[in-house]
């Protein structure tokens, strides 16, 4: 799809060298940075919300069962150390 941006005229000159360097297309170069910079926030929303998730710490549940895995794990780690 076509479209047209206003850019800086030397954010635009770095960008074709940049692009000739790298033997891409103007375009190639711009679609590759915007695709980055999405994932890179994608990123940052999952670890915001991951962080909201478990910001209250674990659950009655979640601790009991953490209590159990310890104390299966606690007698091999002793063994092996």
């Amino acid at each position: 799809m076509k479209t047209a941006i206003s850019i800086d005229d030397g954010l635009l000159f770095e960008a074709d060298e940049t692009a000739r360097n790298m033997g891409l297309t103007r375009s190639r170069l711009f679609s590759m940075a915007v695709g980055e910079f999405l994932q890179v926030q994608r990123r940052q929303k999952m670890l915001h919300q991951l962080n909201e998730v478990y910001a209250g710490g674990p659950d009655a549940a979640e601790k009991s069962l953490l209590k159990v895995i310890k104390d299966k794990v606690r007698p091999v780690v002793k063994d092996r150390w």
